[in-house]
């Protein structure tokens, strides 16, 4: 198997997993690792015995490279991935794409021109868990779809992230952070998104920081921390978002959805696996259905060996940008919808992504 070769761009909290793409998908093969403070792609290149430590200049030049992981923060997201996509790589970013639709766009723009791939996480729609939701949904275990609940409600990262600012400047908050895990499974499950309408707010204008190195330190607000979407679907479901950094606890699940003949429970899409719940029309129980694909365990770095294969068979890979584009339309329309107090129409659409296929063998997957 001809491997495909990645270089990781920003050694932060999530990297790890990224470096284990490696050791996962067969694939894929790291081949460097660069940060904006030198010393953390040195640690991590020698944490997973990476090839080399080197500049974000140095990776964009190498010849051998073909896939550029975009971890930075949020805010840095559209200038690296943009870099990237100029030096001839394809471009895997974690979430968001950009912080804007123009952004978005040009990134997709670009890419096109240069005839690369663009990508974006979350791949955690991938897993097993919401694949057998998929397949569920397909099969007409539920029926037609009706309706969609989403809710995703903490009170913040501020008392346990070692570095919590980003989560609360422009590009952060609970609907962009978070957002996209939810959307992204709602749009693999149900499809795209045309009509949405939202309300938001700020609770506390100012956050303490009780976490190390940064204890004590004072964090001004420029987001909305408690976002409410509704969103209308092409399929004709109709849904309810909820994203939240101002709620202590709730008991309100991650995901359902309700169809003609019956309701599903889905998983937290923040994960890769379980439990799938479903209940039947005139049934009195709910039934804990049997995983139908594999990968249930954290298996971020999917979606790139997605992309790898893609590369090397011409196929569409599933975590597209144009599916994080249409979900960071969402969001922003969301947004705008409750600061202009109208409904916002979603221009962009994208395709479902194709279900995995079923029996699959671990580290391997379809052309």
């Amino acid at each position: 198997m001809r491997k495909i070769k990645y270089g990781i761009i920003g050694c932060g909290n999530i990297s790890g997993i990224y470096f284990q793409a490696s050791r996962t998908f067969e694939i894929l093969e790291v081949a460097a690792c660069a940060d904006i403070i030198q010393e953390k792609a040195e640690a991590k290149a020698k944490e997973w015995n990476a090839p080399k430590a080197c500049t974000v200049k140095q990776m964009l030049e190498d010849p051998e490279i073909d896939i550029i992981l975009n971890l930075t923060v949020p805010k840095a997201h559209y200038e690296v991935s943009m870099a990237a996509i100029e030096a001839g790589k394809s471009v895997h970013s974690e979430k968001p794409l950009a912080l804007t639709r123009d952004e978005g766009t040009r990134i997709l723009d670009a890419a096109k021109k240069k005839k690369t791939l663009v990508g974006c996480a979350p791949d955690t729609f991938m897993g097993a868990g919401i694949q057998t939701c998929r397949k569920l949904i397909d099969d007409g275990w539920i029926g037609k779809p009706v309706a969609a609940t989403a809710f995703m409600m903490c009170h913040g990262h501020e008392s346990w992230h070692p570095d919590p600012e980003f989560y609360y400047k422009k590009g952060g908050g609970p609907m962009f952070d978070m957002g996209p895990y939810y959307l992204t499974a709602l749009v693999n499950l149900l499809g795209p998104v045309e009509r949405v309408s939202g309300i938001t707010r700020v609770t506390f204008p100012e956050r303490l920081i009780t976490s190390q190195p940064k204890y004590g330190t004072k964090i001004d607000v420029e987001v909305p921390t408690h976002v409410v979407g509704a969103l209308d679907f092409s399929c004709g479901a109709v849904g309810t978002i909820i994203t939240s950094f101002d709620v202590w606890a709730h008991q309100m699940p991650c995901i359902e959805i309700y169809g003609t003949e019956g309701t599903l429970a889905v998983p937290d899409p923040n994960c890769f696996g379980g439990p799938v719940r479903l209940r039947r029309a005139n049934s009195n129980e709910w039934r804990e259905m049997p995983l139908s694909h594999i990968y249930p365990e954290n298996s971020r770095g999917i979606g790139p060996a997605d992309m790898a294969y893609s590369l090397r068979s011409g196929r569409p890979h599933r975590a597209s940008g144009e599916l994080a584009f249409h979900v960071l339309d969402v969001m922003q329309s969301i947004h705008e919808s409750s600061t202009e107090g109208r409904h916002v129409k979603i221009r962009s659409r994208c395709e479902r992504p194709a279900p995995l296929p079923l029996g699959l063998r671990h580290g391997i997957l379809d052309e």
